[in-house]
């Protein structure tokens, strides 16, 4: 699993029809000690409804055809949560809904 964020989409009329309505994302891997994008986007089958510029969590390889929507399906990327957190050693490294001071 990588967590990325959602740089785009692809729009495809006509594709296989194991992928009819499903929404294809662009996806740039984030560097989790960083937190800042780093290596070559993916393609990625959309699964929860994710939105330009949101952190998720990405599966690849065999596990993107694991769950129901991507059964049996000609997936090799697949978008499975979309992050509201990440904390790492005891810090808050992001935070899809940052709380305001004051």
């Amino acid at each position: 699993m990588i967590l990325g964020r959602v740089k785009g989409n692809v729009v495809s009329t006509t594709k296989s029809e194991k992928l009819d309505g499903y929404k294809l994302l662009i996806v740039a891997p984030i560097n989790i000690d960083t937190f800042k994008e780093q290596g070559a986007p993916v393609v990625s089958v959309d699964t929860v409804g994710a939105g330009e510029g949101e952190v998720v969590m990405v599966v690849g390889g065999s596990s993107s055809r694991q769950t129901a929507a991507t059964q049996d399906r000609p997936v090799d990327s697949t978008i499975v949560a979309i992050i509201d957190s990440v904390n790492l050693d005891g810090r808050r490294i992001y935070d899809k809904f940052p709380q305001e001071n004051g």
